[in-house]
């Protein structure tokens, strides 16, 4: 393969896979200035029936462990609006 065409093929790849790493590296482009509060950010995943164990800043989003539904889970939140943007079960 032509070193061009190496390029190209990395850059589509790297076009192609940005989406899915956008939720969990840039959830808001604001400063923390304007962010809730992680107490806020608790009782919000809270009310929507996470026991949360933890919250914790994660790049640009709120990084939210508890458990829901009997599963341990890694929850991320805008951490302006609190909208739910992006989670992995622990187990």
């Amino acid at each position: 393969m032509k070193p061009v065409s190496i390029f190209a093929a990395l850059a589509i790849a790297t076009v192609i896979a940005a989406p899915a790493f956008a939720s969990e590296e840039s959830c808001v482009n604001a400063p923390t200035s304007e962010w809730m509060s992680k107490d806020a950010m608790k009782e919000k995943a809270t009310a929507a029936g996470y026991d949360v164990r933890q919250v914790k800043v994660e790049g640009s989003c709120y990084e939210v462990y508890g458990i829901k539904d009997g599963k341990k889970l890694e929850i991320l939140f805008n951490p302006v609006s609190g909208e739910l943007v992006g989670g992995a079960d622990e187990d």
